[in-house]
This record gives C-alpha cells, structure tokens and sequence, in this order.
C-alpha cells in the first residue's frame, strides 16, 4: 500500500512551521526567507504547502481551526492523466512527482486537478509547473517529509501504510466522537488521497471542496483526448474564414480591374 500522511485538525496550531520546514528542504538556506512570523505562508515555489485558518461556528462553540494545505497526492491523480507527456506521475510509494524535463508548458494539470494545488511560475523568465512531491527525495533514503518531522504538536502523523492511518483515524474519532465530526476527508474522495484529515469541525466550512467518490480521470482522459479533435476542428474553421477574406479580396480586385478597363 502507498505511504500516507494523517493530520489531525485538532492539534494543529497554525504555527507555520511545516511551510518554514518545506521551504528549507527545497531551498536550502531560505530560513531567513521564512520565519515564524510570516505564517500562515503563501504557496510559492520555494515552499509547497501553507497554512489555512478559519473562524467558524459549530455546535455552539467558535472556533479557529487550521488547517494545512497541498497536493493532496491522489491515488488516481487527474492531474498525471491529464498531462500528455508524462511529466506528472503516480509513484508505486505513493507520491506523486514532476519532472520538469519532461514539461513544456501546457498548464492542464493546473486545468484536471480538483484541488487547484498546481501552481505555475507566471513570474520566472523560465517558467515552471510547482507542486509538493511529498520529499520523495527524502523518502527514498527513509526519511519523514519535512513537514512531518517539522511539526512540534504531532498533528502529522506519517505511515508507510495508508490503511494503517486509517485506522488510526478511525480509532480517534471513536475514542472522542464529541472532539470529531465522523468523517476522514481523503478516505474516499476522487478514489482516495494519501493526505488525510479530520476535524472538529465539517470540512466543507474549512474550505475543503466537496466531491464525489469517483476519481476524475476518465472525464480528463475524455477532455484531453477531445483535444486534437478540437484543434483540427478550430483549424477547419479558420481555414473557411481564411477562404471566403481571400475570395472577397479576389472578387473585388477583379470588379476593380474591370472598372478599369469600361
């Protein structure tokens, strides 16, 4: 089974040291960059994750709860179906990598993914598609993600096995029915996501999107293979507009010679 990550929402602080911890492992040295004061921190392409808070009223208590957001590594991810060149793809651990060799810039996978996780470089003179990968880097010689090993409360909780997590959610949410809403946002959303949560609260007033069970991909495969068709189609037309300028012109240079000529 794919490796997973569980964050438990009633822990979490907010302190923003899981994006202090993710910048430091893609940019070494960015410390200076980002400090505990610059929490919550934006999504960038030196630090794939942020934190997301939100004020909310639930069962009689206000709360502020946070929350911590990035790709959420679906185990079918749309956002790999929908590239065409392969340069997003599901690793057989869990983590779902991108090779910027491999990209030429088409943005659909910031178009398939349902969680608008992709983000691109619109400010670089060579611009690239960023997301996390997990620290597949740091997985492969048997280390946690950073912002796993980063956080000081243990609401990210990190397991080799994805069914292992859930179980240790559900166990929580049956020990304290009353501290949890019954749900474990990425068991069954879009097939599965080896990010997974619970919460105090329903994850709808967190801003995590509601979606079905189904994963998306055969709707991208349909999309992205609708493509050629499209452009062909499109080509169609602009070659009837460019026909009937050209027949226009010619008609009336034709009219023009021979008003000439009477």
């Amino acid at each position: 089974m794919p490796i997973a990550v569980l964050h438990d929402a009633t822990k979490c602080l907010g302190c923003g040291q899981c994006a202090q911890a993710c910048a430091e492992a893609h940019n070494p040295g960015s410390s200076d960059f980002l400090g505990v004061k610059s929490s919550p921190v934006p999504l960038t392409p030196t630090t794939w994750t942020r934190v997301r808070y939100r004020d909310v009223d639930y069962n009689g208590k206000s709360l502020r709860v946070a929350s911590k957001i990035q790709c959420m590594h679906c185990l079918e991810p749309a956002c790999a179906t929908a590239c065409p060149v392969g340069a997003l793809q599901k690793t057989d651990a869990g983590p779902v990598i991108y090779d910027q060799s491999k990209c030429f810039g088409c943005r659909y996978c910031i178009v398939a993914c349902p969680f608008g996780i992709p983000a691109y470089e619109w400010g670089s003179p060579v611009p690239w598609v960023r997301k996390c990968d997990l620290c597949a880097d740091r997985l492969a010689v048997g280390l946690k993600p950073a912002c796993v090993e980063a956080c000081p409360t243990g609401a990210l909780t990190f397991g080799e096995d994805r069914e292992d997590l859930l179980l240790e959610a559900g166990l929580r949410i049956a020990h304290e029915p009353d501290r949890y809403v019954h749900h474990i946002y990425g068991e069954k959303e879009l097939g599965g996501t080896s990010w997974l949560y619970i919460s105090p609260v329903p994850f709808e007033m967190l801003g995590f999107p509601t979606l079905g069970k189904g994963p998306v991909t055969t709707n991208v495969e349909r999309a992205v293979g609708a493509v050629p068709p499209a452009l062909l189609g499109v080509a169609a037309v602009m070659s009837g507009v460019y026909w009937v300028f050209k027949r226009k012109e010619r008609l009336a240079g034709e009219a023009a010679e021979e008003r000439k000529t009477t």
